[in-house]
């Protein structure tokens, strides 16, 4: 997978990758031991293969940007459990060198990652990114009304007029899931969770919709009423099941730094390359991990 101008936009279609004992014990084995612990809580295969998938995804990012092997990798989580690279072996003065941001999504099929590698000397030193990934389907016990009436503090009036100007309920969905996306992802990229009180982001939309194949960069977000000037964000559609917003705090103006492009989907032959495992294979563990119900049994 490529790292263009900088940045990898990449995504694994975890559910439909169906490990055998053998590749699900290499998987396993590129973790750190506390994130192994840590994802066998899962109840369900398919939280257990995406969680799997993000951090495989943040690890083939971290050695691709940094031409560096697995094993020197070690990450960290801080208080609000988002993972940071925490050491690199090594590398003794990375910080004093490079910028290296990174952000995971998954939801639906997929596990998306947004990453960034620059010198600290360029000009988009300051970037940070966040990403989500929504599947664009309401599987809720009430009518899509209620359940939008129920959403209702979460979102602007200037947001609840685009959503509802569609004439179908699966128009009004995509674009209520489109604005949904793009709220996580600047509350990702910021820090603050969906804690903070969402009606404040006020997204306005210059493109009606986004389609397959294409990428919208217009959308502009209005927060306390105000224009944010230092946040972009990319929109783009995996499938038509599933859109996906990239956040960009602090992107150059300069035109010629970054061109937008579409997440390509990675394989597993190339999410796990040639990395060096960081445990032994794990058999019990593995087997244990493959009789966990699925969520359609």
């Amino acid at each position: 997978m490529s790292i263009i101008n900088g940045h990898a936009r990449w995504a694994f279609d975890f559910k439909s990758w169906k490990p055998t004992l053998h590749e699900l014990m290499i998987a396993v084995s590129l973790i750190q031991p506390e994130e192994k612990q840590r994802i066998s809580q899962f109840v369900f295969q398919e939280d257990f293969k995406a969680s799997l998938a993000g951090r495989l995804l943040l690890r083939h990012f971290t050695r691709s940007a940094l031409c560096i092997d697995n094993h020197c990798i070690k990450f960290g989580r801080d208080e609000r459990n988002k993972p940071y690279l925490m050491d690199v072996e090594g590398k003794s003065n990375l910080n004093d060198e490079k910028v290296i941001d990174f952000n995971v999504s998954h939801q639906g099929s997929y596990a998306c990652l947004a990453g960034y590698i620059a010198n600290k000397t360029e000009l988009n030193a300051q970037l940070r990114l966040g990403v989500d990934v929504m599947k664009i389907e309401y599987g809720g016990g009430k009518s899509l009304n209620e359940f939008f009436r129920i959403m209702t503090r979460n979102f602007s009036d200037n947001e609840w007029n685009y959503i509802k100007s569609f004439d179908t309920n699966q128009g009004r969905l995509k674009a209520f899931m489109r604005n949904w996306c793009l709220k996580e992802s600047y509350v990702k990229n910021v820090g603050t969770g969906i804690t903070m009180n969402l009606q404040k982001l006020d997204f306005n939309f210059n493109t009606r919709e986004v389609l397959k194949d294409g990428i919208v960069t217009d959308t502009k977000l209005v927060l306390d009423g105000k224009l944010l000037h230092n946040f972009t964000f990319e929109e783009s559609l995996l499938n038509d099941d599933h859109c996906v917003a990239v956040s960009l705090q602090n992107q150059s103006s300069d035109e010629n730094s970054y061109k937008s492009f579409n997440f390509q989907l990675i394989k597993f032959e190339e999410l796990i390359g040639n990395a060096t495992p960081l445990t032994a294979p794990d058999e019990v563990y593995c087997v244990e991990i493959l009789k966990k119900d699925t969520k359609n049994s």
